[in-house]
């Protein structure tokens, strides 16, 4: 299983991005998946978690942070999940990671335990200008 992003940059506060993750090698519905951010000195952070089950009933985990503000979305034809992310603020900052797992948690544990995520993506930078 392969997890590539693309989509991150520099946006003033108030902007948005949206981040996308193609799964090659496998199905992205036969995963859990999540956006996973590291700020600068931090720990990381899920942002927006999902599994296999959630997503078909439209149903995703936010984090705290990341609620209303963000959305996940996927594109099964393309094996694609996107992070769109909106009224961004300098604390969002971050290198932002697509991840994904085999065995079922559920989106508010994978959230709650992001370093255990079998596959990782390279991540993507995201930096938010005040």
């Amino acid at each position: 299983v392969q997890l590539v992003e693309s989509g991150g940059g520099l946006v003033q506060t108030g902007g948005s991005l949206r981040l996308s993750c193609a799964m090659s090698g496998s199905n992205l519905d036969r995963y859990d998946i999540g956006w996973v951010r590291r700020r600068p000195g931090q720990e990381r952070e899920g942002v927006a978690c999902f599994s296999r089950y959630d997503a078909a009933d439209g149903r995703t985990y936010y984090a705290s942070s990341a609620e209303g503000r963000f959305t996940v979305s996927t594109d099964t034809a393309k094996n694609t999940v996107y992070l769109e992310m909106t009224d961004l603020r300098p604390e969002d900052t971050a290198y932002y990671y697509c991840a994904a797992d085999g065995d079922y948690a559920g989106g508010y544990l994978r959230c709650s335990r992001p370093s255990e995520y079998d596959y990782w993506g390279q991540g993507t930078q995201v930096t938010v200008s005040s």
